[in-house]
């Protein structure tokens, strides 16, 4: 296995990270890769592709109940991976760690379950800023229930109004959704305070942590929301695995998702009992590599240390902020004091997509269009946008050849 970086050093040195990262050292179009879209998905350190292959070339067997060693192996190895979750999380117990596909899937569940709960009139709230994946599963439940959807506003600056959010907050409030960092904006919403408004007035709480957990560990005990999710290949770990933390007092009364093998305490034709948590809501084989690797990519990042990680972030931002004063025709969509290293922005004469073609050309990764999220796409009246997202393995000489390279197609239209 690959031992991080600086696993020794207080310092983060990049140039050592990076060669952990093997996709980072190769060319584009003829030129360095640039990789700015890790809200999209970040990239994976070696370790992560070892832990995987590892388990691949020496314990692969099917998980829990296995009779003999490498069923054992597989099965220590998996639920190892759910109690670094925990950590991660400060969980009060692997119990309340279910594994899922991702944050999607983990939202689905949680509006599925309250599908005999909610009555026409009640209300759920969330956000003009939220993902598509905190929107449509509530959409889904509000059609069958008859419950209404209350949208919390969203300033110009790309901040929650929190005034909105006050007068929208009532007694008829029965869930209350919210993302924690915006995929769009960057923006780092004050979650904490939200979540404990809404748990005074009765409401079910759900935070979406997809684009929080790159940038450190979360407290959901801290937090005291009922639930919270997030997607393993935000968080330099494997796709197809992703977390949904439940309350325990709360999650081993919900309805279980899906039904099948290992979420079953027993079968006959006359009824079926179910497992206890969390396994009541993992039917069928789980994703074992992936979650696996999801471990290693935990252990990869306090091996680095995430105060380091969070100094490189803020460099990045710091070097961001330094070029948006004196660039003229580019208008930055999301100007909040607290963000993420995200850059969303149009610029004058040139679509998106136009934008993100012709950087990918200077071998710049970058994302354009509406980055699912339509609502707040109307609110600022854009079809979409172009979006860099920085991670810490990215150098400020690559926000330097960001901007530049936008530079250079200005001057390229401009002729």
């Amino acid at each position: 296995m690959n031992q991080p970086a600086s696993a020794i050093s207080q310092t983060l040195d990049l140039e050592a990270v990076r060669r952990d990262f093997p996709i980072l050292s190769q060319s584009v179009n003829g030129r360095p890769l640039v990789y700015l879209d890790n809200a999209a998905s970040t990239q994976k350190p070696q370790a992560v592709m070892d832990a995987i292959s590892d388990y691949f070339s020496t314990t692969h067997s099917n998980v829990h109940r296995g009779a003999h060693t490498l069923g054992d192996q597989a099965t220590a190895a998996f639920e190892g991976a759910r109690e670094k979750v925990r950590g991660f999380l400060n969980a009060d117990s692997t119990r309340e760690i279910v594994w899922l596909r991702g944050t999607t899937e983990a939202i689905n569940l949680v509006a599925n379950g309250l599908v005999d709960t909610l009555k026409s009139g009640d209300e759920i709230l969330l956000s003009h800023m939220e993902h598509h994946a905190n929107i449509v599963p509530w959409q889904m439940l509000a059609k069958r229930t008859g419950a209404v959807i209350k949208v919390i506003a969203v300033t110009e600056s790309g901040e929650l109004d929190q005034d909105s959010f006050r007068e929208l907050l009532s007694e008829r409030t029965k869930v209350f959704t919210i993302t924690q960092v915006s995929n769009v904006l960057g923006t780092i919403n004050p979650v904490k305070e939200m979540v404990a408004a809404a748990r005074k007035m009765g409401a079910i709480t759900l935070v979406d942590g997809a684009q929080a957990v790159p940038h450190g560990p979360v407290d959901v005990q801290d937090l005291d929301c009922d639930f919270f999710c997030f997607s393993g290949h935000k968080l330099y770990g494997p796709t197809g695995i992703g977390v949904l933390y439940g309350r325990y007092q709360v999650l081993k009364d919900w309805p279980v998702f899906m039904g099948g093998g290992e979420m079953i305490e027993r079968v006959s034709f006359e009824g079926t009992t179910w497992n206890e948590c969390p396994y009541r809501f993992e039917a069928g084989t789980p994703a074992i590599a992936e979650a696996i690797g999801l471990g290693a990519a935990i252990d990869y990042m306090a091996g680095l240390g995430w105060h380091q990680v969070a100094a490189a972030e803020r460099t990045l931002n710091e070097r961001i902020q330094s070029w948006l004063p004196d660039f003229n025709g580019l208008q930055v969509i999301g100007t909040a004091a607290n963000k993420a290293p995200v850059v969303s922005f149009v610029m004058d004469g040139l679509h998106p997509s136009d934008l993100g073609t012709l950087m990918d050309q200077q071998g710049i990764a970058i994302r354009t269009g509406h980055h699912c999220a339509m609502p707040l796409m109307a609110r600022f009246g854009l079809p979409g946008t172009a979006r860099a997202s920085f991670a810490f393995y990215n150098t400020p000489e690559e926000v330097d050849q960001f901007f530049t390279g936008l530079k250079k197609i200005q001057r390229l239209f401009a002729e």
